[in-house]
């Protein structure tokens, strides 16, 4: 006697499962231009390389003590790879029951859910592709009392942060505790039109403010990407958010006990790019394009920018120096002539420690004249903002190495530094450094003697002029207060070599970095 009748209710419970909430809802929601979690998750991972877990949970109905048929649970999940390695991966099925719980006696994801605990147990990052509300208000009527919020709890998703390397695409309308986990991610995206973020939704809005708002106004990529920086990047459809994650995993090691991952390159160490002699305006007043100088230093087309659209005035991003990840740090010169405000700040600090959970070294390009001064930027919280990012990068433990390609005054000039630690400044030519810029310092430390002066404007000048004579960097690196003034051509050669070197040290620093203190 064999087991085939149960084989044949096995297959079957499996063609259920892949039927989703039914065709009607299925269509419903490729009309409105999504993917079904299934079709997700093949688009995502390696081909045939998916291995299911939990496909056969439900909410069954049985007849005469037979089964007749299930509504498959509104959650996918299991392994796969992506680029032959191993990931986590879940995603809500919004076609069943809009994604909310289950009520099943233990979540197959979500906060607390047995995906969390692949990623965490086997050490391998966790892949979050959501499109779901979270809680439903109806769950009540099946259980006939009110939970207290956070059942299943970010426990396991605060672990993960500190373990395996957590992206999120943001694939729908996202409220409660999906939209929770979707910022608890060390890289976020979302698709521009499709996707919503937000704590609460437009009928919740409503009720509690009477206001109405479309999902779009209230959370979609224009709220979310670009003003709050709540995720990370925006993508034009779910097969370029799922290419934005497969290319930051480019970057990543599977663990934190492991080194980032080296692709060879045929990029040579030594390129000379004759356009950085010329890319900075001898007029220190005139933008330039810091992208540009990125594209030319780093390996060819291997920058991956990360918040490209919020935050302005500094560029953050994932790229190789001879094949070697690094992050880097730029301020943008085009953009408050590259001074950062509490957006940029915040953005900084929390690339750079990105980078340092993940041995990643940083490479800064530093033309800063200062943190944003004015009301507006005061009012943001600019300086405690600023604060918390240099308390970041005061505890960063991986090798950094900076160019100053032009200004580096104040506190946001010393973002990239540290005493207590290596810091390698390299300066180019065009440099120029100081506690605070010339131009308002002379009128502050001066302003008496300005002021009785019979022609005040000419005796600012005057000032101002004698103390650049003291300005060049040759000076400073006479006095080794910087440690070398290249040729900006050599640029390249000299930070892929750093950054080849700093792997001996990576090596023994590999597992979870140590935090210490409070952040301003």
């Amino acid at each position: 006697m064999s087991w085939e009748p149960e084989v044949k209710e096995l297959q079957l419970r499996r063609h259920k499962s892949l039927q989703l909430g039914g065709e009607e809802r299925v269509a419903r929601h490729h009309k409105a231009g999504k993917l079904t979690i299934r079709e997700r998750i093949d688009a995502l991972l390696d081909r045939e390389s998916f291995q299911e877990i939990g496909q056969l949970c439900g909410d069954a109905t049985w007849e005469d003590g037979k089964f007749k048929d299930i509504i498959p649970a509104p959650y996918v999940m299991g392994l796969g790879k992506i680029d032959g390695r191993w990931v986590a991966v879940g995603g809500e099925d919004f076609t069943v029951r809009g994604g909310s719980s289950a009520g099943l006696v233990r979540r197959k994801g979500g906060q607390g859910g047995f995906v969390e605990d692949l990623a965490r147990e086997l050490r391998i990052p966790q892949i979050n592709l959501i499109d779901g509300t979270g809680a439903n208000v109806a769950s009540a009527l099946k259980s006939k009392f009110k939970r207290l919020p956070a059942k299943d709890g970010y426990e396991r998703a605060m672990q993960l942060l500190g373990l395996v390397p957590v992206a999120s695409a943001v694939l729908g309308a996202t409220a409660g505790g999906p939209a929770g986990r979707a910022v608890m991610s060390h890289f976020s995206v979302m698709v521009r039109g499709t996707s919503q973020l937000f704590a609460a939704g437009p009928p919740v809005v409503e009720r509690a403010l009477s206001k109405i708002i479309s999902k779009e106004e209230l959370g979609g990529a224009q709220i979310a990407v670009n003003q709050a920086g709540t995720i990370d990047n925006a993508a034009g459809s779910e097969e370029e958010a799922f290419a934005q994650i497969k290319r930051f995993l480019s970057y990543m090691p599977q663990n934190v006990w492991q080194m980032p991952p080296y692709v060879s390159t045929a990029d040579p160490v030594d390129r000379w790019e004759e356009e950085l002699l010329s890319i900075v305006p001898r007029n220190r007043m005139k933008p330039y394009d810091m992208r540009r100088i990125i594209e030319l230093v780093f390996d060819r087309n291997s920058f991956f920018e990360i918040q490209p659209t919020y935050g302005l005035a500094a560029i953050t991003g994932l790229a190789r120096l001879n094949g070697y990840p690094v992050g880097i740090v730029a301020n943008n010169p085009r953009v408050n002539a590259g001074a950062p405000d509490a957006r940029d700040s915040d953005k900084m600090g929390h690339f750079c420690e990105v980078c340092d959970q993940f041995h990643i070294p940083l490479v800064f390009l530093v033309d800063v004249p200062g943190f944003m001064i004015g009301p507006k930027a005061e009012a943001m919280g600019t300086l405690r903002a600023g604060m918390r990012a240099m308390h970041v990068g005061m505890q960063a433990t991986v090798p950094r190495f900076t160019v100053i390609i032009r200004k580096c005054y104040g506190m946001a000039g010393a973002l990239n530094y540290v005493n207590n630690r290596l810091c390698y400044r390299i300066a180019w030519p065009s440099a120029e450094f100081g506690s605070i810029p010339i131009e308002g310092g002379v009128a502050a430390a001066f302003k008496r003697e300005i002021e009785a002066s019979n022609d005040p404007e000419k005796r600012r000048r005057e000032i101002e002029t004698e103390i650049r004579s003291y300005e060049s960097p040759f000076r400073t690196a006479e006095a080794f207060a910087v440690e070398d003034i290249i040729d900006p051509r050599e640029t390249r050669s000299r930070l892929c070599n750093l950054v080849e070197a700093a792997q001996n040290y990576l090596e023994t620093e590999l597992g979870p970095t140590p935090k210490n203190g409070v952040r301003p």
